[in-house]
């Protein structure tokens, strides 16, 4: 968690700050979708992702993302691959 959100964070800060919260959502699904794809899963144009707060933990974060071409679950847990199941 602490990797993925100074990964975010950086991404902002070199992007000059400039951000609303639309752009830091959208850095946000660029960063899942490619976790997507590094793994072997397909997500075309990704539009939205909603962190699942009843399923989050700590060390253990929960996201939907909704790509053009299929939604996902993603969890993350740090140092290791992303728990991915396909909603739709």
């Amino acid at each position: 968690m602490t990797k993925f959100t100074g990964l975010a964070f950086a991404a902002l800060f070199v992007g000059g700050l400039a951000g609303s919260t639309a752009q830091a959502e959208e850095t946000l699904q660029d960063l899942l979708a490619v976790q997507l794809r590094s793994q072997g899963y397909a997500c075309d144009k990704p539009l939205k992702a909603e962190r699942d707060d009843k399923l989050s933990k700590p060390d253990n974060e929960a996201w939907t993302l909704t790509c053009s071409n299929a939604t996902y679950r993603v969890t993350r847990v740090p140092d290791l691959a992303a728990k991915v199941e396909v909603l739709k």
